[in-house]
């Protein structure tokens, strides 16, 4: 209700002062509590941002990604050689992302998992492909990790892919959009490990982090690459806060123009409920994942199919 009643549109910092600061401040207490690298955070030599959806976030990843590479490569001639990688359970926005950014879909890699690894992505068989990708005369870009994927809750190891990522020079970034919020929990924040290695990492607050839609976090260890590739500047939007580059002007951190004040939703949760508070609303949903898993398994018409991570349970039929 206060962002709708405000009626802020804080496109670049000389529009809204505040809105601009206060989306600054609670990214780096979010970033905080789930533990990044100072990278990623505007007190160290990164930053985030608020956008709407894990979508909207990797669309501006992966055009971030896309430039850096087509200008070393020497042109847009070459994005038919880019190719991108991800699991087979990695969210399908990742492969509407990468449509729209310019990615043939036959260079979309969504490698096969199996019941064996956790249904994660395998870092032997990513470097496989890569490989392979190399010898056609393929060029990779980019690499979506998940921390949590949708239709079975895997995580993969993001160390270990980190490393193949960093071996091939492909942009990292990890999608924790639904169990990222997780990682704020001691116990839980292990699988977040290898994080340093990422280019790029976005969470949803509106999935369980008790916020409402819309709140993704996206943040990025060279915020200069996502301006670089995203910026505008139109005579009217000129001023000498800009100008001077003291300032964040977030409209060059996401693909629309105008933008609703996301960090005041976000600034409201973290002050009223405060960090003990959100650890215990994550760790009541799992206590009761971890009762429900019981109980499928003392059920003989059930198998559970993927071992509980978080508070996802995937079970089914016995055949």
């Amino acid at each position: 209700m206060l962002c709708s009643g405000f009626n802020v549109v804080g496109f670049n910092w000389i529009s809204s002062p505040a809105a601009t600061e206060l989306e600054s401040i609670v990214l780096d207490w979010m970033g905080k509590m789930l533990k990044l690298p100072s990278s990623f955070l505007f007190s160290g030599t990164g930053g985030g941002v608020l956008h709407g959806s894990t979508c909207e976030a990797v669309v501006c990843v992966l055009a971030a990604a896309r430039d850096k590479v087509l200008k070393e490569l020497g042109g847009w001639e070459n994005i038919t050689k880019l190719v991108v990688y991800a699991s087979d359970q990695t969210h399908f926005t990742f492969q509407k992302a990468a449509k729209l950014v310019g990615i043939p879909p036959s260079n979309s890699r969504l490698i096969e998992t199996s019941f064996s690894t956790g249904f994660s992505l395998s870092p032997e068989n990513l470097r496989f492909v890569i490989e392979d990708d190399i010898k056609s005369g393929l060029v990779p870009l980019f690499l979506c990790a998940t921390i949590g994927t949708t239709p079975s809750g895997a995580v993969d190891r993001i160390a270990e892919l980190g490393n193949v990522a960093m071996e091939f020079k492909l942009w990292l970034h990890i999608d924790a959009a639904y169990a990222g919020s997780g990682c704020i929990c001691p116990e839980l924040g292990h699988y977040l490990d290898g994080v340093e290695l990422a280019n790029s990492i976005s969470m949803n607050p509106h999935k369980w982090f008790l916020t409402n839609m819309d709140c993704c976090c996206l943040w990025i260890k060279e915020p200069k690459l996502l301006v670089d590739s995203l910026s505008t500047d139109p005579e009217i939007l000129r001023n000498n806060a800009s100008k001077s580059k003291a300032v964040v002007d977030y409209k060059d951190w996401q693909i629309a123009l105008s933008r609703r004040f996301r960090a005041l939703k976000l600034w409201v949760v973290i002050r009223r409920h405060g960090l003990a508070n959100l650890m215990y609303h994550i760790q009541s949903d799992i206590a009761m994942a971890k009762r429900f898993e019981a109980l499928v398994g003392e059920d003989e018409r059930f198998e559970i199919v993927v071992a509980r991570k978080f508070a996802l349970v995937c079970f089914r039929l016995k055949a």
